[in-house]
């Protein structure tokens, strides 16, 4: 399991007109059963993706991919998590 940080970078102000790819690139991490949940860093740092059922280097491709990545809008952080315990409503994640 892993842990996504996309916190703003330099182009930050530029992120309005990549928002429409950045949220398709969502829905398809979503789609592809690979994101479970997202949501914004507060107060207004950026994001942050939990994700699953994938390897590090696809992660790390997938993350690349995202047009607010590759327009410098966000710089991205991964790390990866080995889960050990859960609430029953999340034991699917532990292996």
């Amino acid at each position: 399991m892993f842990v996504v940080s996309l916190t703003f970078a330099t182009n930050r102000a530029e992120a309005g007109q990549y928002m429409d790819g950045h949220n398709s690139w969502l829905r398809q991490g979503f789609e592809d059963g690979v994101f479970l949940l997202s949501g914004s860093l507060q107060p207004q740092q950026g994001g942050a993706i939990l994700a699953h059922n994938t390897t590090l280097p696809d992660l790390q491709a997938r993350v690349d991919a995202d047009p607010f990545m590759a327009q410098g809008v966000v710089a991205a952080e991964i790390a990866e998590i080995t889960p050990s315990r859960a609430d029953d409503r999340l034991a699917f994640l532990l292996g």
